[in-house]
């Protein structure tokens, strides 16, 4: 498993909001259905409303997640 940094925006109507997550995926397709499966089911936001700005594998160094950080690294 790699670690990837998806970064986008919630666009609905009365709504803007830009969000970073860091996850754990085999490829970066799988980052993507992730992302847009949790942000679906927590804000209740349809995939239509949700714009992927980019997609980066990140090495364990850069990550900022504490949680996520302990699991790539195997501590």
């Amino acid at each position: 498993m790699k670690a990837y940094k998806v970064t986008g925006a919630i666009n609905k109507p009365n709504l803007k909001t830009p969000f970073v997550r860091e996850l754990l995926a085999d490829k970066s397709e799988h980052a993507v259905e992730k992302v847009y499966a949790e942000i679906g089911s927590r804000h209740r936001v349809k995939r239509c409303h949700i714009k992927i700005n980019s997609v980066e594998e990140v090495s364990a160094e850069q990550i900022i997640n504490p949680i996520l950080k302990k699991l790539v690294m195997g501590e």
